[in-house]
Formats: structure tokens, C-alpha cells, sequence
């Protein structure tokens, strides 16, 4: 087996990578990188000094690939299955890749400030920084709520590269920052992203690390219990 992820399984980014190798029965190692540990800690940034989670290695190849869009084109090129997250059209990779960028962005960056932002050192909270978080995500669901008003997936009729990236994101992000009672294309597109096996499975590993999320209070009981 060439492939191993190291990654958390808490961790949104390193889902997006995790749904795009379950969409496409990738056979793939997982190696769980605990940042609290000193050697774990310092082998991951052996690999990618800047320390971000995921990055994948090819054995096979002798090469270390960091960022989520990146490790998805990088599997889509050199290790590719049924799926195909990025359309062959050239327009609609285009659109793939904007909105994989978009729920990236503007919707898990924002997401992981209010929840990093929950566990930082007494006096050290960013009220500022947390507000426009929630403003951004606010102005998000607006346009994924228009986005997906015609449209069964991200981009169309097919799961790509957005859908990997929007699965994690929404999850996370409608716990600590829900959506408006009138969004309903964006709560039919984020329950439709649940639904999804490779979501489904994913999920399914990550909840027996659920009790360490800074915001399990507000979990809904079914995400916890299963």
C-alpha cells in the first residue's frame, strides 16, 4: 500500500481528504498525527513544516503532498477510481474548484475561529475576530443558499471536489453558527452531504472523538449517539 494519510480524525480539512478516498475505494494507510505529543508532533513537521493537517505520502512516488484541494487533484491524477471529483469539462472544473475554494474559505476558516476561539487561554479570547466570523459565515449561507436552489450538488448533477470540501465545513459550521430558519436550499444541501456513504463513514469515525469538540454542548444528540 503506497498511500498514507496522516491526519486527526476530529478535524474538518482532513475530512474533505477522507471523503474523497471513500468516494473512490482509494486503499490508503491512516496515521493519526497527535499534536499534543512531542514526537508525533515533530515528525508531522518533519513532513510539512508548517504543520497543517492533512498531508498525504506516496510511497510508491517518494512524495510528500500537503493542502486538501491539492492531495484531492494530486489522487484524481495519479490515483484515480470511479468518482471523478474534478469534471472533465473545463467549465465546470472551473466552477468545481471555485466552490471547493469557497467552502474552504468562507466557511471552514471562519468556522474553526469561533471554535479555536472557545478554547483559548483566559484574557486571550478575539470577541472582534470571532464577530466577523459570524459575519462571513452569515453572508456564506446566503449564497450557498442561493447556489443550491436548482442545483442537487454543489455544481450539478455530479459530487466533485466542492462536495468534499462543503460536507465538513457545513457540518461543523451549522453546530457553532446555524442557519437561518428560511435557508432551506442550504439545509436540504447539508443534510443531502450526511447522507452521502463516504460522509456517513466518516462521521461514523470521527464520533468517538466527538467529547473533545469545543462545542459537543451544542451537538445535536444524534451526531453523538449515532
Amino acid at each position: 500500500m503506497s498511500l498514507t494519510l496522516y491526519s486527526h480524525p476530529l478535524a474538518s480539512f482532513c475530512h474533505k481528504v477522507l471523503i474523497a478516498l471513500y468516494e473512490n475505494g482509494t486503499a490508503f494507510r491512516a496515521e493519526t498525527v497527535d499534536l499534543g505529543d512531542p514526537g508525533s508532533a515533530a515528525a508531522h513537521m518533519e513532513r510539512w513544516p508548517v504543520g497543517k493537517m492533512p498531508v498525504l505520502f506516496d510511497g510508491q512516488a517518494k512524495r510528500v503532498i500537503p493542502e486538501t484541494s491539492i492531495i484531492i487533484e494530486y489522487l484524481h491524477e495519479h490515483h484515480p477510481g470511479p468518482v471523478a471529483l474534478l469534471p472533465t469539462d473545463s467549465e465546470a472544473r472551473l466552477q468545481a474548484r471555485l466552490w471547493d475554494r469557497f467552502f474552504d474559505l468562507y466557511v471552514n476558516v471562519p468556522m474553526a475561529k469561533i471554535v479555536t476561539d472557545r478554547i483559548r487561554p483566559q484574557g486571550k479570547s478575539d470577541p472582534f475576530g470571532v464577530a466577523e466570523a459570524r459575519d462571513l459565515l452569515d453572508t456564506a449561507y446566503g449564497m450557498i443558499d442561493g447556489q443550491m436552489s436548482a442545483r442537487h450538488w454543489a455544481i450539478g448533477d455530479e459530487f466533485t471536489i466542492a462536495d468534499c470540501a462543503a460536507a465538513p465545513a457545513l457540518f461543523y459550521a451549522a453546530i457553532v453558527h446555524p442557519f437561518r430558519d428560511d435557508q432551506h436550499h442550504l439545509a436540504r444541501y447539508r443534510n443531502h452531504l450526511l447522507e452521502r456513504p463516504s460522509v456517513e463513514r466518516v462521521i461514523a469515525e470521527a464520533r468517538p472523538y466527538f467529547s473533545m469538540f469545543p462545542y459537543r454542548d451544542a451537538m445535536p444528540a444524534h451526531y453523538l449517539n449515532g
